[in-house]
């Protein structure tokens, strides 16, 4: 089964005091990133990871949307946002419960939150018919 897992961090989200939030960090250090790093080679051993990857902080989003039809361009931060990706994981593995067990193996810190999406694949559309 493939699915897609999202980090959506505490210090992404509007109610985060300034001083916890992530956008106003500077001092992020690739030391900082060792828990997740270890998580990461540990998961790889157990699913096959297709894409995994961080996202850069709200403030240099930008949106296209289509009210009118027409495409109209947004520069971010987002802030009526109730939740703000951090990161995510894409990857296969046996069935959603081992999905799950690793979804709550992740280094999160307090206040963060790991959402687990399944992956349409075409053959679930087909086993449907």
């Amino acid at each position: 089964m493939k699915f897609l897992m999202l980090m959506i961090p505490h210090g992404y989200q509007p109610g985060t005091p300034p001083a916890e939030r992530i956008d106003e960090k500077t001092d992020l250090q690739l030391e900082d990133l060792d828990k997740m790093g270890k998580f990461n080679d540990e998961f790889a051993k157990a699913a096959k990871i297709l894409d995994i990857d961080g996202l850069r902080p709200p403030s240099e989003s930008a949106r296209v949307t289509f009210d009118t039809g027409k495409p109209v361009l947004t520069d971010g931060p987002f802030i009526e946002s109730k939740e703000v990706i951090g990161g995510y994981w894409i990857f296969e593995i046996e069935s959603r419960e081992e999905a799950l067990k690793w979804a709550q193996r992740v280094p999160a810190e307090p206040g963060d939150v790991i959402e687990l999406r399944p992956i349409w694949d075409i053959s679930d559309l087909e086993a449907q018919k």
